[in-house]
């Protein structure tokens, strides 16, 4: 049988919802546009939130696209068969159209006319019902008429088939999920959630209840279909693989490392896993146009961890010398035709890569060092011990037994376990709010500071120049946080002048309007895009009116929302705080009064 390629997958989902009345939309950065609550783009809804909130897009209801996303509240479990941390998901939405009968036909009708899928490999969970919604009987009769035996429907509880609200508040509502059995043994009659042979390999989201700051779960005036099928898995599923790793996504990196390290994956399977997977995911976010690098903060500090743990499972492997860069250029050529980002930033990536893999090797010797003295004239090395040669100097645990058994010594692995668990819950706890993915803030306060973000970035290049470029926004309903393209710290002087253009444009009482428009239209006419930001054939452009200016306006952005109708609205504007964001790029924080 022949194999099943990613850009056929690709290009049969796309064009089967082009063919049912859907537009196609470009994948946005992995970097979100102003969502204060996750770092990265964690799914295909996250370019569309402005949208699901009851904006109107500029492409109309149907939507579909493949997004590149990031995730990695599940990071220790990478190295099984199935999870990534840099990932592609296809998606189709409707903002108000369609509902339950259509979303769960055209996933039916994708998985068993387009891929070729048989029904008996197929089954389905619902949502179970409880206080705050009932049972999804809707759901489970659509399937029953579809063909699916009710013996293949499994409810399930809130856990399981329920999808948000990503923040405290806001639009959510029970899924309907598909699992394909990837055992070569005939399925059973009876669909059983926990028999891991029963893969998922869709998830369609009903968006129906907006979740409130008491706790209630309001009916919402637009219902959303919000679905998932990830490439990875999908691509698997097709060709008959029980490993992700195996298909044509993977298998030039997995090759690469058997090659570096002179071993087999078939009996380094976990090890391989997280290197292939944390470099690849280090590309892309490297690749992204922000120009993220390596740090102790924020994404730097994520892409720090992936690279480094890369390192750590190569250790593993006993690969001594410098690999991260011979791994890393088996990716480009499996995305960089649908990525042209990847192409233009290669040196970039591939600089940063060796520079953070020579300072962790430093680190790995201090760590070597910290061994010999935690060891000396001991018989025993405790699990504090063996955890902080882990958490610091990044030995894995295997390591240290290695080290430990070369001088007569034992490892406590059960206390060494348990001060792992403890980690875990203290960072589970530490960035549950940091990294979950979310709906934007549309309040007033928000709104307005939004506003304020495009009267700073066409200030900044009044008092700075016109090289300056935004980098990126983050916004939430205390204060706005703008990043641009600048070599070096702003004087007194300089921000002092800024605040006064921006307040003075405030005092003369500009209207903002809106447009809809084609993208070259737009750009023609004036509007500034977001630097690195892919946008659709059709855009919103809000335009800053300004009959002093002899363009007629102030400002003119690509942007979706939501903005003041004037700019006497936004009140007295204060720079907090200038700080730098990374090389080459300043950093703004700033509230309104």
């Amino acid at each position: 049988m022949k194999e099943i390629t990613r850009k056929e997958l690709i290009k049969k989902y796309t064009e089967f919802f082009k063919e049912n009345k859907h537009k196609l939309i470009p994948s946005s950065s992995l970097i979100p546009v102003n969502d204060p609550t996750v770092l990265f783009t964690t799914a295909g809804m996250h370019p569309l939130i402005p949208y699901l909130v009851g904006q109107k897009h500029s492409l109309g209801k149907k939507l579909t696209s493949v997004q590149k996303c990031i995730r990695t509240r599940d990071i220790d479990e990478v190295g099984n068969s199935t999870h990534h941390t840099f990932f592609e998901m296809l998606g189709n939405w409707s903002l108000g159209d369609y509902w339950k009968k259509e979303a769960i036909e055209f996933s039916y009708k994708f998985l068993t006319k387009q891929l070729k899928i048989p029904i008996e490999k197929l089954a389905v969970s619902c949502f179970k019902g409880d206080e705050d919604s009932p049972k999804d009987e809707e759901s489970f009769k659509i399937w029953l008429e579809l063909g699916i035996p009710k013996e293949r429907i499994a409810f399930l509880n809130k856990r399981h088939n329920w999808w948000g609200p990503a923040g405290k508040t806001g639009p959510c509502g029970p899924d309907t999920e598909m699992f394909y059995w990837i055992s070569s043994k005939k399925p059973p009659k009876k669909f059983n959630p926990e028999d891991k042979n029963w893969v998922e390999i869709w998830n369609d989201v009903f968006m129906q209840y907006n979740k409130t700051n008491s706790g209630k779960y309001a009916p919402l005036k637009q219902k959303n279909v919000d679905t998932g099928m990830g490439v990875e898995r999908t691509l698997a599923v097709l060709n008959n693989l029980a490993d992700n790793y195996q298909t044509s996504l993977f298998l030039p990196i997995i090759k690469e490392i058997e090659k570096i390290s002179k071993k087999k994956y078939e009996k380094n399977k976990k090890e391989m896993r997280i290197i292939a997977d944390h470099i690849k995911a280090a590309v892309f976010i490297l690749g992204d146009d922000y120009g993220i690098k390596p740090s102790n903060t924020e994404h730097g500090y994520i892409l720090r961890r992936l690279i480094r743990r890369a390192i750590r499972y190569g250790k593993s492997l006993r690969i001594e010398q410098n690999f991260i860069t011979k791994v890393a250029q088996t990716v480009f050529p499996i995305y960089e035709k649908d990525y042209p980002e990847l192409k233009k930033n290669r040196n970039f990536i591939l600089a940063n890569l060796d520079e953070e893999e020579n300072k962790f090797r430093k680190t790995v010797e201090r760590g070597l060092r910290k061994f010999e003295k935690i060891s000396k004239n001991k018989k025993k090395i405790g699990g504090e011990d063996s955890f902080l040669l882990f958490q610091s100097y990044g030995f894995p645990i295997e390591l240290t037994e290695e080290l430990a058994y070369e001088k007569g010594v034992v490892v406590d692995i059960k206390d060494y376990e348990n001060e792992y668990k403890k980690h875990q819950e203290l960072s589970r706890t530490a960035s549950a709010g940091k990294f979950k993915s979310g709906l934007s803030d549309d309040s007033e306060a928000t709104t307005k500071l939004h506003t304020a973000t495009h009267l700073l970035n066409e200030v900044l290049t009044i008092v700075l120049g016109k090289e300056v470029k935004q980098k990126g926004s983050n916004i939430t309903p205390e204060r706005l946080r703008f990043d641009f393209t600048f070599s070096k710290k702003l004087t007194d002087e300089e921000k002092k002048k800024i605040e006064n253009l921006v307040n003075g444009k405030i005092k003369e009482k500009l209207k903002i309007t809106k447009d809809e428009m084609p993208l070259k239209k737009a750009f023609k006419s004036g509007a500034q895009g977001e630097f690195g930001h892919k946008y659709p054939e059709m855009v919103s452009v809000y335009t800053i009116l300004d009959s002093k200016n002899k363009r007629g306006w102030f400002s003119k952005e690509i942007c979706t929302g939501p903005h003041v109708k004037n700019t006497k609205e936004l009140g007295h504007f204060k720079i907090i705080k200038e700080t730098s964001s990374s090389s080459g790029v300043r950093r703004i924080k700033a509230e309104l009064k």
